[in-house]
């Protein structure tokens, strides 16, 4: 590893590693701004997506092939399916899907299309890090696989049908599409989310409240990798 891509999908998903990492400079790209700092030694850039596969999509891309990042993490906040999650808890995804792609009418399953992938792997490595890191420092932490797609699901209806599906454990908008670019460029990479909200009828309620605390969760498990990752 050689730069470090950091990514959230708000604002409020980065601005806990932009307070950590104190010093930065800003470049404006592609409609977005991407923060260049350094820490330890290791060059990292940080930016926000925007929410969606597309703008995330744009941004791992970006990230990549503009500023030469060569590995990829994600941190933010997402809903929970598994009903054994609560809010705070962190899922750290062994594989990713898209539970909006749907040409089932052309006899294929739910979140594939010619060419892809109904699962994207995750990095083993990345994976193997992030689970030392927590049993070290004895945080609790999830494997599962995450779902995404461009809508905010609030529907009891819609999360069983995401959760009999794919068997995910939680879900949010951006992941999967981050996963497919990376996957695509050969770049390891690791989603981790923190749960902000039950993805039923109460989720508007409930991510307002713990946006900014699952966020902050989320990050200070970050910072404990990459202080891993850059020992190695």
């Amino acid at each position: 590893m050689t730069k470090l891509a950091i990514m959230g999908a708000m604002q409020e998903e980065i601005d806990p590693l932009l307070e950590f990492f104190k010093e930065y400079k800003v470049v404006e790209y592609a409609d977005n701004k991407y923060y260049e700092t350094s820490y330890k030694g290791l060059d990292i850039v940080i930016a926000h997506s925007k929410i969606g596969k597309v703008f995330s999509s744009l941004t791992a891309s970006t990230m990549i092939q503009k500023f030469s990042c060569d590995t990829l993490l994600f941190s933010g906040v997402a809903g929970a399916v598994n009903p054994n999650l609560n809010i705070g808890d962190m899922v750290i995804a062994t594989q990713l899907c898209q539970h909006d792609l749907d040409i089932t009418a052309f006899g294929h399953p739910n979140g594939y299309v010619p060419g892809g992938k109904v699962l994207v792997d995750s990095s083993k490595e990345l994976l193997k890090i992030a689970k030392e890191v927590a049993q070290k420092n004895n945080l609790k932490v999830i494997e599962g696989i995450i779902a995404t797609g461009d809508q905010f699901v609030h529907s009891n209806e819609r999360k069983d049908f995401i959760e009999k599906t794919f068997n995910a454990d939680a879900l949010e908008m951006e992941g999967g599409s981050v996963a497919v670019v990376c996957d695509a460029l050969n770049v390891p990479f690791f989603i981790l989310r923190a749960i902000s909200d039950s993805a039923n009828g109460e989720a508007n309620f409930d991510f307002d409240e713990f946006l900014h605390s699952s966020a902050k969760i989320s990050s200070d498990y970050l910072v404990k990798i990459i202080d891993e990752l850059i020992k190695k």
